[in-house]
């Protein structure tokens, strides 16, 4: 009796706990959201200011033509290496961004031609992203053969930093988002551009104001403990975390079936069960800054 008691006592307080993870995320998103779009800088002849007032998002100038960034829009680009890392990994980062009325784009670095499924694939990625609520004319898809999808093949560095450098630009980026050094499945595409944006990072090549952050690989264990796993991820330190109920999941559940050319038994196992289709926790980047001198 007393076995069965305390254990009717430890699921009770567990999910007490997860119940007050949410409450606190509620409260805590607007400053997080606040944190990430905190930065200033300038953007062509514009100037970008996040923490002001909201207006459109891209203003085309009528004299020069160039696309130029209004007062205060939050600016993230998601850098894949596969279509369905979008959803597999970052699905309730995108979704609370989008929610947050911050302007999404993803950068897809190969077509996932690893079973010459690439042409499939790109158009499951559409149909995931619209699910999501990033816009087709937001997503960008590399076809190169320096960049496939391979584990054994060591990507171009200087390619995936000039890819990059010209998403950030042009769409004048605030923040990007991508895997850390263990690529979260410990793929080898994934961990390529996690050293690429270290390396752009360090080297103080990203726009003024442009933060990094890289989302947490955890252990097997709490990658499947799916809900159970939140109170363990609040509790550990992070610099960013997104995390949704379940409206949202089935969101995140329906943008992954889309992928239907990956819909292998493990994939739908993953659907169920991994914290990555709940919560999301990232560790920033440092970003080097050019020495200026003043004069």
């Amino acid at each position: 009796m007393f076995v069965f008691v305390s254990i009717i006592f430890v699921l009770v307080a567990y999910t007490v706990s997860i119940k007050f993870v949410y409450y606190r995320f509620s409260q805590l998103w607007p400053h997080l959201i606040t944190k990430i779009s905190t930065p200033s800088y300038t953007f062509g002849n514009a100037h970008f200011c996040p923490t002001q007032k909201r207006s459109g998002a891209l203003l085309r100038n009528s004299e020069d033509g160039k696309q130029r960034v209004t007062a205060n829009e939050t600016r993230a680009l998601l850098v894949t290496a596969h279509p369905d890392d979008e959803c597999m990994f970052f699905a309730p980062t995108i979704l609370k961004l989008v929610e947050s009325q911050a302007s999404v784009y993803l950068l897809c670095l190969s077509t996932g031609n690893y079973n010459n499924q690439g042409l499939q694939r790109k158009r499951e990625l559409l149909d995931s992203c619209a699910v999501l609520g990033i816009p087709s004319n937001h997503v960008t898809v590399i076809e190169d053969k320096e960049l496939p999808d391979d584990p054994a093949v060591q990507w171009s560095t200087p390619l995936v930093s000039s890819l990059i450098l010209k998403h950030t630009q042009n769409y004048g980026i605030s923040l990007v988002l991508t895997f850390d050094g263990r690529g979260v499945s410990g793929h080898a595409n994934h961990i390529a551009i996690y050293k690429t944006l270290s390396h752009l990072a360090s080297a103080g090549r990203l726009p003024e104001g442009c933060q990094i952050y890289s989302l947490h690989s955890i252990s097997i264990l709490r990658k499947y403990l799916s809900v159970l796993e939140l109170p363990v991820s609040w509790l550990l330190p992070s610099d960013f975390c997104c995390l949704i109920g379940l409206e949202e999941y089935k969101r995140a559940k329906k943008a992954m079936l889309c992928h239907r050319s990956q819909l292998v038994w493990f994939r739908r196992l993953y659907i169920l069960f991994s914290r990555y289709m709940f919560i999301n926790t990232f560790q920033a980047i440092v970003v080097e800054t050019k020495n200026v001198k003043m004069y």
